[in-house]
């Protein structure tokens, strides 16, 4: 029983990681056959795109009645996030802070996790709540988008590289509709693997007498933010780790206001004390320490990712 439940993680897992990443190709070359600006596909397909999995997995365990799986797969990877990938990469090299980063992108993401943990303090978070967060993210990403137009100069260099480098490959590509089924093969993949990782993390933490809690703040949220940490790890190596960090602080704000919004909408989602307690009030923690040492140096280097990765344990080892 046990190996079963962990070969549908880590099945979920893979099929995620590959769903996600036919889904942006495929995206991004669409886009580019309806002539859409590199500049709007990269802000919005790439930055978004890495959260997907997050948002199958989400909504597939509100749907097999587990909210705390979803809404503990959200915080948790907003504080892997932070705690784990932005810090392990800058164990690897450092990562610079550009100003537009600490004026616009991590003011954003630290209200929408705000407002995202004041929504929840009822103990729900319903329809309407929902629909407002969704709202919020497509004026965000409006606003982005047309940023993006009117000052591609000042475009994330990750996401022109990543959009460059999809946009070189689509040109070989054979037909358009060959992308059309990578996005529908996409949107398969990752409603199955979702649906397959929360299965087996449910068996694995009845298993075990572990709450599903626990199991979506640390299983889940680690295997839904590995397609984050391949990106933020590829940038690394080929001379864009300045950029990881806009690609985490994108990733959060998209976890709330997409992922929670949309699970939300389709079903709303009881919060249960212990996350409102402990585990957002950790998310926003993390959020917050991120500034100042984001600030200090304007860099987030090697001391800056030895203390986020210890404030993480500290947080693993309080869990309970």
């Amino acid at each position: 029983m046990t190996t079963i439940a962990l070969l549908l993680v880590v099945g979920g897992i893979a099929m995620l990681a590959a769903g996600g990443e036919l889904l942006v190709r495929g995206a991004v070359t669409i886009a580019r056959h309806l002539k859409v600006s590199p500049a709007v596909i990269g802000l919005t397909v790439v930055a978004m795109g890495t959260s997907l999995p997050e948002l199958a997995a989400s909504l597939a365990a509100a749907l097999r009645d587990a909210p705390d799986v979803a809404i503990g797969n959200v915080v948790g990877s907003n504080i892997i996030n932070v705690a784990g990938i932005a810090a392990t990469i800058a164990l690897l090299r450092p990562l610079p802070v550009y100003p537009k980063a600490l004026r616009l992108e991590w003011p954003f993401m630290f209200l929408a996790s705000w407002v995202g943990f004041l929504l929840a303090r009822d103990g729900t978070v319903d329809r309407l709540e929902g629909g407002f967060l969704l709202l919020s993210l497509v004026l965000f990403s409006f606003y982005m988008a047309r940023l993006a137009q009117s000052e591609a100069a000042e475009a994330p260099p990750l996401a022109q590289a990543l959009t460059k480098e999809a946009l070189g490959k689509a040109s070989k590509a054979a037909a358009l509709w060959t992308h059309v089924l990578f996005v529908a093969a996409g949107i398969a993949l990752l409603t199955i693997g979702g649906r397959i990782l929360v299965k087996g993390a449910i068996d694995l933490a009845t298993i075990a007498g572990v709450s599903e809690r626990i199991i979506g703040l640390t299983l889940v949220a680690v295997g839904t933010s590995l397609p984050e940490l391949a990106a933020t790890l590829v940038a690394a190596r080929r001379g864009h780790a300045e950029m990881a960090l806009a690609n985490v602080i994108g990733s959060n704000i998209f976890n709330i206001l997409g992922v929670l919004g949309t699970v939300a909408l389709v079903r709303p989602i009881p919060v249960t004390a212990a996350i409102l307690s402990t585990d957002m009030w950790w998310m926003l923690g993390f959020s917050l320490l991120l500034f100042p040492l984001m600030q200090r140096r304007r860099k987030v280097a090697k001391t800056e990712g030895v203390l986020l990765l210890v404030a993480y344990v500290v947080y693993l080892v309080s869990l309970k």
